[in-house]
Formats: structure tokens, C-alpha cells, sequence
């Protein structure tokens, strides 16, 4: 029996993917069109709140979330697209598509730890 990295990675995509639904387009209307009208007050999202927001330990955990778990879904969609586009996947394809989502995971990890400092 061969080990493989598909079980870790299709929870990840599965976990990204649920995200990326449900979540985005609650932050887009927020982000683009609630605060931007004056629905939502924009002292709401003021920069001294985000800050503090991201200095949270929640708040961390929340936007570590948030960031990683899209890129992993996004990697494993790019790496298994490559058949649509008849593109023969090898072992490069597959450390460049995930090296990425874990290189920027590791970026927003270390990003996080430094707010606050």
C-alpha cells in the first residue's frame, strides 16, 4: 500500500472550499457595499480596530483561517486543473501548486505572530 499526501489535502480543499462559500461573499457585501453606502458605519471598520481585531489571539486565529484555508483549496483545484488543460502533472506541478499555499501559509503564520510587536 503507497502513502500519498490526498487524504491531508482534500480536507484542506473540502475545509477551503466551505470556507471560501460561505464566508466570502459575507465579507465582500460587508467590505464592498454595507460599509461603502453607510449601512455599516465605517468607524466599525476603522484601521485601530482591525489592528486590534488582528491582535487578538481569536482574531489571529480567525484570519489564519480565513487566508490559509482558500489557499490550500485553490492549490488543490489549480493542481487537478491541470488535466482539463491536458497538461501531464508531475511531481514539479505538484510541489510548486502546494509548495505555494504552504509557502504562503507559513508568510500569514509569521505575518500574524509580528502584529503587535
Amino acid at each position: 500500500m503507497t502513502k500519498t499526501h490526498e487524504p491531508i489535502v482534500w480536507s484542506l480543499f473540502g475545509a477551503g472550499g466551505m470556507l471560501t462559500a460561505m464566508l466570502t461573499p459575507i465579507l465582500v457585501l460587508i467590505t464592498g457595499v454595507l460599509v461603502p453606502i453607510g449601512i455599516i458605519s465605517p468607524e466599525r471598520m476603522s484601521y485601530e480596530r482591525m489592528l486590534a481585531f488582528a491582535q487578538n489571539p481569536l482574531g489571529k486565529l480567525v484570519l489564519l483561517v480565513i487566508i490559509t484555508l482558500p489557499l490550500w483549496h485553490a492549490a488543490h483545484r489549480i493542481y487537478h486543473a491541470h488535466h482539463d488543460f491536458l497538461i501531464h502533472t508531475t511531481k514539479v506541478h505538484l510541489a510548486l501548486t502546494y509548495g505555494l499555499a504552504l509557502l504562503l501559509s507559513i508568510v500569514t503564520v509569521v505575518l500574524l505572530l509580528m502584529v503587535g510587536f
